[in-house]
């Protein structure tokens, strides 16, 4: 109780001094400068005042205490770095699980086994003096390098005589992703007498789509000859194809059993416009041109035979 009345007492003698009038109050500390009289603001001070800016750090190499490699410049240009033989995978898991696992994946990044046989030509030619056949076709296994190739081709009159009948079986090599170096034996079987040589050449696509053959033939008699083909597929829709050809023969030297004169001796030139009804298979029609040169062309009227032919070719073509 003593202690209540005296805190009611102190309370009362100080509340008179703190509640002055506001208006008896000294605002000079309080009053704002006006803006043209007010002070300019003082410089920040310099928190690197009085330290010297350390020389900036040379960046660390990344490669220090590592042997690098020879650079790419001891590599010679068009030629692939040699592969690899240290494997990291080998210092952890079973090097001959490592090494099955590489040559699986090496299989299915190209080195599978493929294969396909394609009738380009097998067809019936309406012609002067009696209609005729022919055919041409490819087959080939092996993978993107290396591949066993055959190639046959030959023409008939229908219900008569065998004009020419060839085999080749062929050795392909892939130079570059475009072309291929073949060499191998041909044997030809019509016409008579018959014929082995020997053969090289260059196949593949040219810029602009265009697909070249060339090959070189020398026989078991000694005579030489060299035949170049080419043809091109112009797409007018997506199923209707207009594909020009030609092929060139020329002989190194008269060989008249064979009814072969030196120099250009045939030319062959063809149009067919062909519709895929899949892609692997498609009909065809057309226009093929033969012509005999030189004296090959004396060689053929010597038989009863005339020097050029024109057909209306009619067939298929497909592949598998």
């Amino acid at each position: 109780m003593k202690r209540l009345i005296v805190a009611t007492l102190l309370a009362g003698i100080a509340t008179p001094a703190i509640a002055q009038d506001h208006s008896q109050m000294d605002h000079s500390a309080h009053q704002m400068p006006h803006p043209e009289e007010a002070p300019a603001a003082p410089e920040p001070a310099d928190p690197h005042a009085g330290h010297s800016d350390p020389a900036p750090a040379e960046p660390s190499n990344p490669h220090a205490g590592h042997a690098m490699p020879a650079s790419d410049d001891a590599v010679p240009k068009g030629v692939a770095p040699p592969i690899p033989t240290d494997h990291a995978a080998d210092a952890l898991y079973d090097p001959a699980t490592m090494a099955s696992a590489r040559a699986a994946m090496t299989k299915e990044n190209g080195g599978m086994t493929f294969s396909q046989l394609m009738i380009d030509r097998f067809e019936y030619r309406a012609q002067k003096g009696g209609d005729g056949y022919a055919w041409e076709g490819e087959g080939w296994i092996g993978g993107d390098i290396n591949r066993l190739a055959i190639k046959s081709e030959g023409e008939g009159v229908i219900g008569g005589r065998l004009h020419q009948a060839e085999f080749q079986a062929l050795y392909s090599r892939a130079i570059d992703p475009w072309w291929n170096i073949v060499a191998g034996v041909r044997q030809d079987f019509r016409p008579q007498p018959q014929r082995t040589y020997a053969t090289i050449g260059i196949e593949g696509l040219a810029p602009y789509w265009f697909e070249l053959e060339a090959q070189a033939f020398l026989s078991d008699k000694g005579d030489a000859h060299l035949r170049v083909e080419g043809s091109y597929d112009q797409r007018i829709t997506q199923r209707l194809v207009l594909q020009p050809a030609a092929e060139v023969n020329i002989a190194a030297q008269d060989v008249p059993e064979l009814g072969v004169g030196s120099g250009l001796s045939t030319i062959e030139l063809g149009l067919r416009l062909r519709y895929e009804i899949a892609r692997e298979f498609a009909p065809y029609i057309g226009v093929n041109w033969e012509r005999s040169l030189g004296d090959t062309a004396r060689y053929a009227r010597a038989a009863g035979e005339g020097a050029s032919a024109t057909s209306l070719v009619m067939g298929i073509r497909f592949w598998f």
